[in-house]
């Protein structure tokens, strides 16, 4: 069975058929770039709520818009590919910056939507996702540190380490020209 559903419109025969053998859907989705704990707890929490999880995944140009243009860390197919060897995750769905708004969810119609805490969703959105779920969960974080934290120290540690290199090699030449 392929988890990664790349085209909406078997993202409705999947659903149908999940639907038609009693089964609860749930739906989340982000950009799950540089997969960690969090992520996982995140997702294990969401499947809890049912019996199908849905991951929306933001395709690499969406997540550069949301996130800034060193993002993501992590490309997209295999960001796609390692959702899907969590448990927790029965299918993945790509999410393109060229989608209109709630796509996805208008598709899946989710029993459950689950949204995360941090993601600032205004509450004429939160409204309007409604219309569209049977109910909407809003799980807090599941790590006390999110993917930006990671990359920013990623990023910071880097400029340091090459600065002290930088320092040290500076001070070198200073030397030899002195001696």
């Amino acid at each position: 069975m392929e988890k990664i559903i790349r085209d909406y419109k078997d993202v409705s025969v999947v659903i149908k058929k999940m639907r038609s053998r009693g089964k609860k859907i749930v739906l989340t989705s982000g950009s799950f770039d540089l997969l960690h704990i969090g992520h996982a707890q995140y997702l294990q929490k969401a499947k809890e709520c049912g019996n199908v999880l849905v991951v929306g995944v933001d395709d690499d140009e969406k997540v550069r818009k949301r996130k800034g243009p060193n993002r993501p860390v992590v490309q997209e197919e295999e960001r796609y590919k390692m959702l899907t060897f969590l448990t927790s995750v029965d299918y993945v769905v790509p999410k393109r910056v060229k989608d209109p708004s709630m796509h996805l969810i208008q598709t899946v119609r989710p029993d459950v939507l689950i949204i995360s805490e941090t993601t600032n969703h205004r509450l004429e959105r939160i409204e309007r996702m409604k219309e569209f779920c049977g109910e909407i969960k809003i799980l807090p974080p599941q790590a006390t540190t999110s993917t930006s934290a990671k990359v920013r120290k990623i990023f910071t540690q880097g400029a340091q380490d090459f600065a002290e290199k930088l320092s040290e090699k500076v001070n070198e030449l200073l030397r030899e020209m002195t001696t």
